[in-house]
């Protein structure tokens, strides 16, 4: 039977089913609308390295044939063969998205999925409706990630440019069609469509007869068999590139004389006159070598060559005029768009996205739990989203008292993405996967309420109270340390000290020892240098430690 994935739940492959040849089907449709259903294989970074593994209609299958695109079949709009054990180590994810080709948007697609079908049987099903979408124009489906083992997540992200956008996040970018060479007497012109008995154009979709069908090792359910796949008319006809009049070369100028400026030909037609300038007058002469060219008329004069202008402006632009906006351009034209553009939220499909190093985005939606944040950290949320108290009841009162690892928590849940920050502190997550982290809790931001926490004793002589105390925490989620500044990770070796005050976390496995030359910090005589107490970190290869360039 198969399962059901809601958005973010995510599983192994192996739990799903033993075998890696797989069947992947996609469903999406709408009345009056195209999509283009397409698998990008992406490397550790995340991004499309490689062409050759953006599998769409015009390049069907991976150079090894790892990744094949089959076309519809089975009740599916696409469909893609997928051999887990054939990828190359190159490629550690492949993502499954679907783009509008044409105008509309993603809320107006019906109920939909996308599947997994391994020896015949579907294993796994993510469903969607366009009511979890609004203005996107392309979505990534779901995604297969190799994460010590292969896995599969129900994504459902979506992007609202379309295929340009998702390329652009992949990496990658939309190649413009280059004009067509020049052709015989005899050959259509080049805007002209191409006649039938020539090959299929570069974007049009490839004929269903070429598409392979799946083997029966992994065969989707069986079917009759499908209908060629209608050709996509906008990509059936090639872009028009080729000029529609030829355009009368001119003849190159003679070069000036040495020494005299030079003097551009008068064209056959009269130019149209300059802003700011008289109708019938010529072109003002070029000035002479190391002077500056009088200002156009009503308009300010230049700065004076080596002079900046004044503070703010750019030089050429008078006093008073908005920032950022052209001369005669409204100001919400083109370059406010441009101007924002590398502001806009970053979604990655992600449960926690950085926006910037100052800025956390957490979706709500992925990962089926809620968020503990520090109270007061949210700056903005979206959608339906619940913040409660989190108390850590008597005894964790008493215990963060007396420690000082005291953290006032706020519970977050619902349906929608919180952003996090606080005093502009750079922020880090640290996924633990069944392992565990100390952090100082004055260094904790946010972690997944499926981390489980403790207050840890860090015994020492000569220390206040006799120990250091520090928050650990272990299991599988997110923590997000916050520190000031850009912190640097160091081995933990037998000659490794830090400060404990800057100090922000460290391998739960290092042994901490208080140093022999621990000394309090003792300002009454002269002499004394100022520092506070030292840690020594001891352990196996492998342990770190997290120092940032700021003592608390």
């Amino acid at each position: 039977m198969a399962r059901e994935f809601q958005r973010g739940h995510k599983a192994k492959i192996s739990d799903l089913t033993p075998g890696t040849d797989l069947y992947v089907g996609v469903q999406i449709a709408a009345p009056g609308l195209t999509f283009d259903i397409s698998c990008f294989g992406l490397d550790a970074n995340e991004q499309l390295s490689d062409d050759r593994y953006f599998i769409f209609f015009n390049q069907p299958k991976s150079p090894e044939e790892s990744i094949q695109l089959l076309g519809a079949q089975s009740g599916d709009t696409e469909s893609f063969r997928v051999t887990l054990d054939r990828i190359p180590a190159a490629i550690q994810k492949l993502s499954f998205t679907a783009t509008l080709d044409g105008s509309g948007q993603m809320s107006q697609i019906g109920p939909g999925y996308i599947r997994i079908v391994a020896g015949g049987e579907e294993v796994v099903r993510y469903a969607f409706t366009g009511s979890e979408f609004t203005t996107e124009r392309a979505v990534m489906l779901g995604d297969f990630y190799l994460k010590d083992v292969w896995r599969f997540a129900a994504v459902g992200q979506g992007f609202d440019g379309g295929l340009d956008a998702l390329l652009k996040n992949f990496g990658g970018e939309v190649a413009e069609e280059e004009a067509p060479p020049a052709a015989a007497p005899a050959a259509a012109p080049g805007f002209a469509p191409p006649a039938q008995a020539a090959a299929p154009p570069a974007f049009g979709a490839p004929p269903a007869a070429q598409a392979p069908q799946p083997a029966p090792s992994f065969g989707a359910p069986p079917a009759p068999t499908p209908s060629p796949a209608p050709q996509q008319p906008m990509h059936a006809a090639p872009t028009i590139a080729a000029p529609l009049a030829p355009q009368t070369p001119q003849a190159p100028q003679a070069p000036s004389p040495y020494g005299q400026p030079h003097q551009p030909q008068q064209p056959h037609q009269p130019q149209q006159p300059q802003f700011g300038q008289v109708p019938g007058q010529g072109v003002p002469p070029a000035p002479p070598f190391g002077q500056q060219a009088p200002a156009p008329y009503g308009q300010p004069a230049p700065a004076p060559y080596g002079q900046q202008p004044p503070v703010g402006m750019p030089p050429g632009v008078p006093q008073g005029m908005p920032q950022g906006v052209p001369q005669g351009a409204p100001a919400t034209g083109a370059g406010l768009q441009a101007a924002l553009q590398p502001y806009k939220e970053t979604a990655t499909g992600q449960r926690w996205t950085p926006q910037n190093q100052q800025l956390m985005r957490v979706d709500l939606t992925m990962g089926g739990s809620g968020v503990l944040a520090r109270q007061g950290s949210m700056v903005m949320y979206q959608g339906k989203v619940d913040f409660g108290y989190k108390s850590a009841g008597f005894v964790g009162r008493a215990v963060g008292n007396a420690t000082g690892q005291e953290m006032q928590l706020m519970r977050c849940t619902g349906r929608g993405q919180v952003f996090l920050a606080e005093e502009g502190s750079h922020l880090h997550p640290i996924e633990l996967q069944g392992d565990a982290i100390c952090v100082s809790a004055e260094s904790v931001l946010a972690f997944d309420e499926s981390l489980q926490y403790e207050v840890r004793r860090v015994e020492g002589h000569g220390i206040p109270g006799g120990a250091l105390f520090t928050m650990q925490f272990q299991g599988t989620g997110t923590v997000i340390v916050k520190t000031h500044g850009t912190p640097v990770v160091l081995p933990v070796t037998p000659t490794t000290f830090a400060d404990c005050n800057a100090v922000v976390a460290w391998s739960a496995a290092s042994q901490v020892i208080v140093s022999s030359q621990v000394r309090l910090r003792r300002n009454v005589y002269p002499g004394h240098s100022g520092e506070t107490v030292n840690l020594q970190f001891r352990g196996a290869p492998g342990n770190f430690i997290v120092v940032q360039p700021y003592e608390v």
